[in-house]
């Protein structure tokens, strides 16, 4: 695998690792909702790992990562429409689909 490959998928490992320590045990939405500071160091690390996910798929198109449009798309839509973010969705992303995407990552880098 190609250094820089590896780069981004670290990247993205990396931004992983903070939302889950953000927001630790208490994973509850409404703590999440109420945070403002929370919110945005959340929103922001999504910013990092759909960045680095659009720039992997560019790397190297076949990769194996699920959702990694989807993640692209959510990455534009937080960028773009920042006036706009729904927690929900956010929220929904984190419980759903960042496990499996630290699985991917993780499963990757080994």
């Amino acid at each position: 695998m190609e250094n820089e490959i590896k780069k981004y998928l670290y990247d993205i490992s990396e931004s992983i690792q903070p939302i889950e320590s953000y927001l630790g045990d208490k994973r509850d939405f409404s703590v999440y909702q109420k945070d403002k500071m929370l919110r945005r160091a959340v929103v922001r690390e999504f910013e990092i790992i759909g960045e680095a996910m659009n720039r992997l798929i560019k790397l190297e198109p076949k990769i194996k990562i699920s959702g990694a449009l989807q993640i692209i798309s959510m990455r534009n839509r937080v960028i773009h429409g920042y006036d706009k973010i729904d927690d929900e969705i956010i929220w929904g992303t984190i419980i759903r689909h960042l496990p499996v995407l630290k699985a991917e990552v993780y499963n990757l880098l080994a």
